[in-house]
C-alpha cells in the first residue's frame, strides 16, 4: 500500500492528530518486534503476552484508515484500527477467532478527546464500548484510556490504563521484521 497520506480536509484543530496519523502511515506496510514495557500489577500466569513474540504489522493503510495487526506468538486475533474523524481520531480493536468470525468483544475503543500532538494520543472508552464491556461481564474496562506514541525512526507505543492497572508495549522502529501472515479474517 502506499506510505504516501493525504491530509484531510477537516478543521484546523486537528492538526496534531494529522501529523499523528502522518507519522504512522509512514511505517505503512513494515512490521516491527516489540516488548512488554510494563504491566502493573503484573498478570503473572493470566497474560497472553507472556513469554511471546510480539509483532505490530502497519498493513493497511489508506487516507482515513489505518489497520494494524497486533500479534502475539501464533495468535492472529488482534488488529488495531486507527481512523481520522472531524476532530481528531479514533482507536477501535477488532477481536477475530481463527475461522475470521468476530469475537463477542470487539471492535472497541474511543476517539481522542483532545488534539493531543504529532507524537501522543490518548482515546478514553467511548459509550458504545463502555456497553459492550457491561454486556461481557467486563465492567473494570470501562474505565480504560488506550494510547498510542511515535517517536519516528526509534519506537512505538501502545497503552492501556485504567485506575490500578497499566500496561505498555514498545516496538523498535529501528529494526523492522519481516511481516507476518494476515490477520484472521483477512485475505492476503
Amino acid at each position: 500500500e502506499d506510505a504516501q497520506v493525504a491530509a484531510p480536509s477537516h478543521a484546523a484543530d486537528a492538526a496534531p492528530a494529522d501529523a499523528f496519523f502522518r507519522n504512522v502511515a509512514a511505517l505503512c506496510g513494515r512490521a516491527y518486534e516489540g516488548h512488554v514495557a510494563v504491566d502493573s500489577p503484573t498478570q503473572q500466569g493470566m497474560s497472553p503476552f507472556n513469554d511471546r513474540r510480539l509483532v505490530m504489522h502497519v498493513r493497511d493503510c489508506n487516507a482515513d484508515t489505518l489497520r494494524i495487526p497486533f500479534v502475539v506468538g501464533d495468535d492472529l486475533s488482534r488488529t488495531w484500527v486507527l481512523t481520522r474523524t472531524p476532530s481528531g481520531l479514533r482507536l477501535k480493536h477488532d477481536h477475530r477467532h481463527e475461522d475470521g468470525s468476530e469475537d463477542a468483544l470487539t471492535m472497541y475503543g474511543g476517539d481522542s478527546l483532545d488534539t493531543g500532538s504529532a507524537t501522543r494520543q490518548e482515546f478514553p472508552a467511548d459509550d458504545e464500548s463502555k456497553a459492550l464491556f457491561e454486556r461481557e461481564d467486563r465492567a473494570v474496562s470501562i474505565t480504560n484510556v488506550w494510547a498510542m506514541e511515535i517517536e519516528p525512526g526509534d519506537r512505538f507505543l501502545y497503552e492501556l490504563s485504567r485506575p490500578g492497572r497499566l500496561f505498555r508495549v514498545e516496538f523498535d522502529l529501528t529494526r523492522p521484521v519481516r511481516p507476518p501472515p494476515a490477520p484472521w479474517g483477512w485475505r492476503d
